[in-house]
């Protein structure tokens, strides 16, 4: 068996080398967006209800061993069955989460609706990771950082946001892609 390979591109700089101009720092916001992971075709029970497949749980597992060091304040997850399954075993391989919240809006949304759950309910986080599904996700990380990206399941993106509060945070908003993160398991 192969070892479990995990391809990661940074985009640009890391967080903390934003350039410092002389005035008022504005604090930066981590924003984590996670595709849920590979999810068993539906078996007639409706697309909402479908867990994971193996490959997908192992993937999971995977992601939150590569997040454990850099753990996110609060996780909104779509209320799914593979989402809250990719939740749950993230929080096995990370070690812990500090809190998740389970939000049905989430469930095959769009990026207004994503950016609304956002800004309502990011509180005074500084790391927030989003778990959801596609074609959403990968819309929001274009409308927020410009720049067009693939999230297959599992895939990851992180994002900086220079803003003071979630609830600052708009589609117009500007945010820098710092990297994406696919983990492979080839089994």
């Amino acid at each position: 068996m192969r070892e479990r390979e995990t391809s990661t591109f940074y985009c640009g700089r890391r967080l903390g080398t934003l350039p410092y101009s002389g005035e008022r720092r504005i604090p930066i916001k981590t924003l984590l967006i996670l595709r849920h992971a590979k999810a068993e075709p539906d078996a007639g029970d409706g697309d909402e209800s479908r867990p994971l497949a193996k490959r997908g749980r192992r993937a999971a597992e995977r992601v939150g061993e590569l997040i454990s060091d850099q753990l996110p304040d609060l996780v909104l997850s779509s209320s799914s069955v593979r989402t809250r399954e990719t939740v749950e075993r993230l929080k096995k391989g990370a070690g812990s989460l500090r809190r998740v919240e389970y939000v049905p809006e989430l469930y095959l949304a769009e990026p207004k609706t994503l950016v609304a759950v956002l800004a309502a309910r990011g509180g005074d986080a500084t790391r927030v990771m989003l778990v959801g599904h596609n074609p959403g996700l990968e819309d929001l990380v274009t409308e927020l950082t410009g720049e067009r990206v693939t999230l297959p399941t599992a895939g990851l993106a992180e994002c900086a946001l220079e803003v003071d509060r979630w609830s600052d945070v708009t589609l117009g908003a500007h945010a820098e892609l710092v990297r994406l993160t696919y983990p492979r398991d080839d089994d």
